[in-house]
């Protein structure tokens, strides 16, 4: 019986994993960055954009671990988190294109009732619901969650790719 060995990733094949993660936590970051320009250009963001952010922001981190360990374990964090983010970005898209209900939250649609006359006529509400089933803001057709969704895929691809890589 022979056993299958796996030998060690040479130091070349860790540095292009390094590399790899490096990049796509950049990725992350920059389209963190993206987003919160929208957002201090007035494109208040709805429930849906914030859970799209959290795992860009342990891609992120992840990247930063990278440096120093470019272990199959981080990349492999990595690609889910960025596919996590792709994930809720085609959920999101879903929302806003009506192909299926969002969070009740924040979507139209909703009942009044329950709500008194004075509720109705109130002008103290705690601020304006940002609607999650409305697209703020289009580029060749597509929405931000759906551009998000189509640039983390990109970015869970190179993850996956520095897993191949790495120790």
């Amino acid at each position: 019986m022979i056993l299958a060995t796996t030998n060690p990733p040479s130091s070349d094949a860790r540095e292009a994993a390094r590399r790899l993660m490096l990049l796509a936590a950049t990725g992350s970051v920059a389209l963190l960055a993206g987003a919160y320009t929208f957002q201090a250009m007035g494109y208040a963001p709805c429930a849906i954009c914030y859970w799209q952010r959290w795992p860009h922001m342990l891609a992120a981190l992840l990247g930063i671990v990278a440096i120093f360990r470019p272990a199959r374990l981080v990349a492999a964090a990595g690609g889910l988190a960025a596919a996590a983010t792709g994930g809720i970005g085609v959920y999101h898209t879903g929302v806003e294109r009506g192909w299926w209900a969002g969070p009740s939250s924040c979507t139209g649609g909703g009942s009044l009732s329950g709500l008194s006359g004075a509720d109705l006529l109130a002008t103290d509400i705690a601020g304006r619901v940002v609607m999650c089933d409305q697209a703020a803001w289009t580029f060749a057709g597509l929405s931000m969650a759906s551009w998000n969704a189509v640039f983390s895929f990109a970015l869970a691809a190179l993850w996956v790719l520095a897993a191949r890589r790495a120790a």
